[in-house]
């Protein structure tokens, strides 16, 4: 079939006020085309994608759309029609219909498994009715399918399902999001919106980084700080999880030379050192600790360490207490039983999901240079307007009103508020949420240098892989239960409690039981069951051999980058790498006597 433009845009412009978001823009949609937007908060991606969905019109220019085109435009916020949620999402499709339909039921156990299809739309949280109308728009039929946002409000799991329905079907693709991963998942082609203008680029998000860092290169003309960014991210691309790399987009030729002299992201065992000056030996240690809420047991038991450097990404479904173990590690809500202890050095930031009470009628510099005018990271001093600008507040906006900024402004602002007190230990939940790729880039290189220990919970999988040396999981069962592969290896666990699919049915809210988790704890329930102490010392080896297998984990690195700089000394070369085999070695009896331990201990 030959390659048609199903929409063109020629010479749209189009403002609001004085703000240009789209100058003479001039592109087009092929068919079979898979498009990533992205660009920064505020700078045009869902005025672009609304004009090629024909529902904002421009200043001037036109929009031409192929005959008969049939588009799907899933928004940031829209209205929704006073009916049950199976009339909403299904139409008029009689149930042996959709029944039989493989692709609703793939929908609708993706979004809506476990929920009631005969709930009135007007009981759904604002997150739920937009899971209704993603799932409504997945089941119709179109040429094009445009999102705006489309993982906003979903769990890691949520978004992989996601990505694996979207890569099965054969629409042409137009999708905003700030999810890194999601797009190089799902996308052939990315369009950045700056200043008006929409540079493109061929391939997902890793190709993006890429040419983009090539053409900056070329041009000379981009700052310094912006160039090193963005190699630092085409390092981590590169040398990240093997799922990153199994399907390069670019050139392997043009990446390793650009990324031949950058260190990783961060010197682990740098940061580990000074934090433990910092810091001490004790950081946060959990004794015994059960959490409940309501009926359901959140933490049964649990016994577990926060070392200094621990740099600690929390995952699992909503419901399964992530936000109630960042409130108890804060202090900020006492156990049903056991105890925890801080040391005495720590000093402790919290960034919760509420917004923290910023004064309206205060202006952004004014805030941040209340904490402190000046804030040390690594080795580098910055100053309050500096930190501002890092994280978007750029010219003006420093003294705009805080009434006056955006949700996702105001939570930035918040964000660094935290960072400039220099605490030594973070618990962030949720941080990157309204948060742009250039915002997002900006805090993991801060936090590349930041010497302390961490604890994130993010449904951002890159973010999460980027910035954390270990994953953690609650499953449902009431303890914590170490990852050695990651997010991959949460999706695994999950996939395999799910065998069984779920059905509309029983609806899981938001913030409720782990249906799921619950099946899967159940699944294991017919074998012996270990003592309480036996738990808790499978626990505390667990904890011990997770400290070795990070140490091995950073001594592979190091063993990485001496042999890039010895590729000319083979001697050396030789050397290390029967460092690495032994390592490596060491590392994989470990993780096995890991598991075993897991069993032991019933994760």
């Amino acid at each position: 079939m030959a390659i048609s433009n199903l929409v063109n845009l020629q010479d749209v412009s189009l403002a609001y006020g004085p703000l240009v978001l789209l100058d003479r823009v001039s592109l087009g949609v092929e068919r079979g085309d898979r498009i990533g937007v992205v660009g920064r908060n505020g700078g045009g991606k869902s005025t672009l994608v609304s004009v090629l969905a024909g529902r904002t019109q421009p200043d001037s220019g036109r929009v031409v759309l192929a005959r008969d085109l049939s588009i799907g435009f899933l928004q940031q916020h829209d209205r929704f029609p006073e009916s049950t949620v199976g009339a909403f999402v299904l139409g008029e499709m009689a149930e042996h219909e959709w029944a039989g339909d493989a692709r609703v039921r793939d929908v609708l156990r993706g979004l809506l498994g476990g929920w009631d299809l005969d709930l009135p739309m007007a009981t759904l949280s604002g997150g739920e009715r937009r899971r209704a109308m993603l799932a409504r728009l997945l089941i119709e039929t179109h040429d094009i399918i445009v999102l705006d946002e489309p993982t906003n409000h979903l769990d890691i799991e949520g978004i992989a399902w996601l990505a694996r329905h979207l890569q099965g079907r054969k629409e042409t693709l137009v999708v905003v999001t700030h999810d890194r991963w999601f797009l190089d998942a799902v996308t052939n082609r990315t369009w950045e919106v700056v200043d008006g203008r929409v540079e493109r680029y061929e391939g997902g998000y890793a190709a993006y980084v890429l040419a983009k860092a090539e053409r900056e290169r070329q041009a000379a003309a981009a700052e310094e700080r912006r160039q090193n960014l963005a190699r630092k991210e085409l390092a981590w691309l590169r040398r990240g999880p093997p799922a990153r790399t199994s399907k390069p987009k670019f050139r392997v030729e043009a990446a390793n030379a650009l990324i031949a002299n950058e260190p990783p992201p961060r010197d682990t065992v740098e940061l580990v050192r000074f934090a433990s000056a910092r810091l001490g030996k004790t950081v946060i240690d959990v004794n015994d600790v059960t959490l409940t809420a309501g009926e359901h047991t959140l933490l049964d038991r649990l016994t577990w360490q926060l070392g200094p450097g621990d740099r600690v990404g929390l995952v699992g479904v909503n419901g399964s207490g992530k936000t109630s173990l960042l409130r108890l590690l804060s202090g900020e809500r006492e156990p049903d039983a056991g105890w925890l202890r801080h040391g005495k050095t720590v000093k402790l930031a919290h960034l919760s999901q509420t917004l923290a009470d910023l004064d309206p009628t205060r202006r952004p510099l004014e805030t941040v240079e209340e904490v402190r005018q000046y804030i040390t990271i690594g080795k580098k001093e910055y100053s309050a307007n500096q930190m501002l600008e890092r994280f978007g507040f750029r010219g003006d906006r420093q003294w705009t009103p805080i009434a006056e900024l955006s949700g996702g402004e105001r939570r930035r602002l918040s964000l660094l508020r935290l960072l400039m007190d220099e605490p030594n230990v973070l618990l962030l939940d949720e941080p990157t949420n309204d948060l742009d790729i250039e915002t997002l880039t900006e805090l993991e290189d801060l936090l590349d240098g930041w010497p302390g220990s961490l604890v994130l919970v993010s449904h951002d999988r890159y973010f999460l892989e980027r910035v954390c040396d270990r994953v953690l999981a609650l499953l449902g069962d009431g303890h914590l239960s170490f990852l050695p592969g990651g997010v991959e290896e949460y999706l695994r666990r999950r996939e395999g409690a799910d065998e069984q699919g779920s059905v509309p049915g029983t609806r899981e809210r938001e913030g409720g039981t782990a249906s799921a988790a619950d099946s899967g704890q159940a699944a294991t329930s017919e074998r012996p069951q270990p003592s309480a102490a036996q738990r808790r010392a499978a626990h505390k080896e667990m904890q011990r051999l997770e400290r070795r297998i990070d140490r091995l984990g950073s001594r592979e690195a190091e063993l990485h980058e001496l042999m890039a700089q010895a590729a000319d000394d083979y001697t050396r070369l030789a050397e290390l790498d029967a460092e690495l085999k032994t390592v490596s070695a060491e590392k994989g009896e470990l993780e096995e006597l890991w598991l075993a331990e897991a069993e032991k201990a019933g994760d």
